[in-house]
């Protein structure tokens, strides 16, 4: 974690996503469970029903209001995916700070959820 920048940083060196895994993995659930997810939330639904919006990976809205995802694949070049839970994402090629192969995933914890 940088408290400084107040993220939180997991990092391992599988075999990293393609673009398209980045889209097919990531992308089609922003579109679709988050912002109802969120929307359920904000509107006192009870944090237990994550489950029931097939969200998963998305639980770390909970904590974070931006997520970024750096992957590389030996298929493919390095790709930052990058959402703030409004239900969209960008994807775009990235060359500063190679990971190798592997993902990392930056966690922008909100201001709410600093300790």
């Amino acid at each position: 974690s940088d408290k400084a920048k107040n993220t939180l940083t997991i990092i391992d060196t599988g075999v990293g996503m393609t673009k398209a895994d980045l889209v097919n993995n990531l992308g089609t659930i922003a579109r679709s469970g988050t912002k109802a997810f969120m929307e359920a939330l904000n509107a006192g639904a009870d944090i237990s029903m994550i489950g029931q919006f097939g969200v998963g990976f998305y639980s770390a809205y909970l904590i974070a209001d931006k997520v970024e995802v750096i992957s590389k694949s030996n298929e493919d070049e390095q790709y930052l995916w990058e959402s703030s839970a409004g239900g969209s994402f960008t994807i775009r090629q990235v060359d500063e700070d190679p990971i190798g192969r592997g993902t990392k995933v930056i966690l922008h914890i909100t201001e709410d959820r600093k300790s």
